[in-house]
C-alpha cells in the first residue's frame, strides 16, 4: 500500500473475523474503516444466538482483539467452556465493538454495494496496483457514498446467501414464489420463533448438524405442542452420516446429538424421507407442497432450509479475482479446503499468500474465503487476518510465517449448514470442553467422515 498509506483499509463485516482484522490493523499502525450491514457487530450471529458452538472459548477469540479488551480490564470467559452464539456476542463482540479504538471506526447499517479501483473497471491494467480502491456503500440514512481506501479485507461471511433447496445447485421450481413458506436458517423454534412452528407441519431439509439441531428442538417443541408434525428430507440414501459415531465420537456432545436424533427417527417422532431431491415447491393458501425428482410429494406448513451457504461475489464483480472453480475460494486455498477431501482438522494454516488475488491488497477472509466449503473455523480466520494485516503493513516475513495451534481434539463439527464451529448439541458438561480423540496424532477428531461434508442435503 505504498502509494496510499494515508488512506484507511476497508474491513467489510463486523463479525468475529472482521473485528479481529481491525484489531490487527490497529496494532500495525494502519487505519481500519469497518463497514457492517447490520445494526450492530455480530448481526449474523444474532440470528443464531440460541445455538451453542462445538469449539471452546479459547479458539473463538482473537489475540489482537483480546489485547485491546484486556487493556480495559475485560475478563476472558472460561477457556474450556462452549459458548452460545449470544454469549459470543454479549461477552466478546459487543465489548470489543464498544472500545473507542473500534467504535470510532465502525459504521453500522452500512451495506457494501460494490468494490472497484478508482476510475477503472476490471479491464484496465495500467497503474492498477498503485490505484486506490473505491467501496460503494449504502448507509443507514439512505444515502449512497463512495469511500476511497488503500486496501480491502472482505470478511462479510456467507450468511446472507443460503444454498437453494433444489438439486444441481439450482433453486427448485417455484422456490422463490414459496418464500413465505420458507423459514430462515437455524430458527429458534422453542423460543423467538416458536409461534411459527407450534402445532404445524414442519419440513426440515438438509443433512448437517444444523438440520440435526433444528429437528431435536422441534421434537422438544412437540412435547408441549403435540399437534406439531416433524418431517425430514435428505437427498442421500440414508441419514447414517448425520447420526455420526455415537459413543465413539471425539466430542461427546456431538455423539449424543446423533444418537438422540436416531432415537427420535426410530420412534416415529421424526418422519424421515431419504433420497428426496427436491424438484419443486408450490405454495397454496393452506400449505406448501414439496415435490421430489422421483415424483413423491410432501405437504407441509413451513420448510426449514438447512442446506448451507455460498458467498456473495456480486459486489466484487469489478475486481480481478482468482477463484477455485469448485468451491469458489481463492485459487490457491481451494484444493486445501475442498470438502470432498478435507474436514476441518485437515486444513493447514494459511495466510495472505494463499488468500491473495490478482488485485493487489484485496483479500477475502473468514467464512467467505472458504466459498462453498463448510470446513471453516474461527481460529483459522484469526490467523488469516493476522497474516493479511502484516502483508498490508509491508511485513512480508510475518505475513508468510503462518501457524495455527489447533488442539488434537474437539473443535471441528464438519457442519455443512454454517461452518465447522456451529452448531453443537444440547449443553455439555464442563468436562466436555476438550475431549480425548482416539488418534491424537491427527488435527481434529473422528467424525465418521473422510471429508468435510456431514452428508447429502
Amino acid at each position: 500500500m505504498d502509494s496510499a498509506k494515508s488512506l484507511p483499509v476497508a474491513v467489510i463485516g463486523a463479525g468475529p473475523v472482521g473485528l479481529a482484522a481491525a484489531a490487527h490493523l490497529l496494532e500495525r499502525g494502519l487505519e481500519p474503516l469497518i463497514l457492517e450491514a447490520g445494526p450492530a457487530a455480530g448481526a449474523a450471529i444474532e440470528q443464531w444466538r440460541h445455538i451453542r458452538l462445538f469449539s471452546p472459548w479459547r479458539f473463538n477469540i482473537d489475540g489482537a482483539a483480546v489485547r485491546l479488551l484486556e487493556a480495559t480490564g475485560w475478563e476472558s470467559p472460561r477457556p474450556t467452556a462452549l459458548p452460545y452464539g449470544g454469549e459470543l456476542i454479549d461477552q466478546y463482540l459487543t465489548p470489543l465493538a464498544a472500545l473507542p479504538e473500534i467504535a470510532s471506526r465502525l459504521q453500522t447499517g452500512a451495506k457494501v454495494l460494490a468494490v472497484t479501483r478508482t476510475g477503472m473497471d476490471k479491464t484496465h491494467t495500467s497503474n492498477r496496483d498503485t490505484t486506490p480502491f473505491v467501496v460503494r456503500v449504502q448507509h443507514e440514512d439512505g444515502e449512497t457514498r463512495d469511500h476511497t481506501v488503500a486496501g480491502v479485507i472482505d470478511a462479510s461471511g456467507t450468511w446472507s446467501i443460503r444454498n437453494p433447496l433444489g438439486t444441481s445447485g439450482l433453486a427448485a421450481i417455484g422456490e422463490d414464489a414459496a418464500a413465505d413458506r420458507i423459514s430462515a436458517p437455524l430458527p429458534d423454534v422453542t423460543g423467538r420463533d416458536r409461534a411459527a412452528f407450534a402445532g404445524r407441519r414442519v419440513l426440515v431439509v438438509g443433512a448437517g448438524h444444523s438440520a440435526a439441531n433444528t429437528l431435536i428442538s422441534l421434537a422438544d417443541l412437540a412435547k408441549e405442542e403435540p399437534d406439531t408434525r416433524i418431517l425430514w428430507a435428505v437427498r442421500g440414501a440414508s441419514a447414517e452420516k448425520v447420526y455420526g459415531g455415537g459413543d465413539a465420537d471425539g466430542l461427546p456432545a456431538r455423539g449424543q446429538l446423533g444418537a438422540r436424533l436416531r432415537r427420535l427417527v426410530e420412534a416415529g417422532t421424526i418422519e424421515l424421507h431419504t433420497g428426496f431431491g427436491i424438484s419443486s415447491l408450490k405454495s397454496l393458501d393452506s400449505e406448501v407442497t414439496v415435490g421430489s425428482v422421483d415424483g413423491r410429494i410432501l405437504e407441509a406448513d413451513i420448510v426449514v432450509p438447512c442446506t448451507g451457504f455460498r458467498p456473495d461475489l456480486e459486489i466484487l464483480r469489478e475486481l480481478r479475482l482468482e477463484l477455485d472453480p469448485a468451491v469458489e475460494a481463492p485459487r490457491e486455498l481451494g484444493p486445501l479446503i475442498d470438502p470432498e477431501f478435507h474436514s476441518c482438522g485437515t486444513v493447514p494454516p494459511h495466510g495472505a499468500k494463499l488468500l491473495a488475488h490478482p488485485d493487489k491488497d484485496f483479500y477475502i477472509v473468514g467464512m467467505k474465503s472458504y466459498g462453498r466449503a463448510p470446513t471453516f473455523l474461527l481460529a483459522t480466520g484469526y490467523e488469516q487476518v493476522r497474516s493479511v494485516a502484516a502483508a498490508l503493513a509491508g511485513d512480508r516475513e510475518a505475513a508468510d510465517t503462518v501457524q495455527l495451534e489447533l488442539p488434537e481434539t474437539g473443535v471441528c463439527s464438519s457442519d455443512a449448514g454454517t461452518s465447522c464451529d456451529v452448531p453443537a448439541a444440547a449443553a455439555p458438561s464442563a468436562e466436555d470442553g476438550c475431549c480425548t480423540a482416539p488418534e491424537p496424532v491427527l488435527v481434529g477428531f473422528p467424525t465418521g467422515l473422510s471429508h468435510g461434508r456431514s452428508g447429502s442435503n
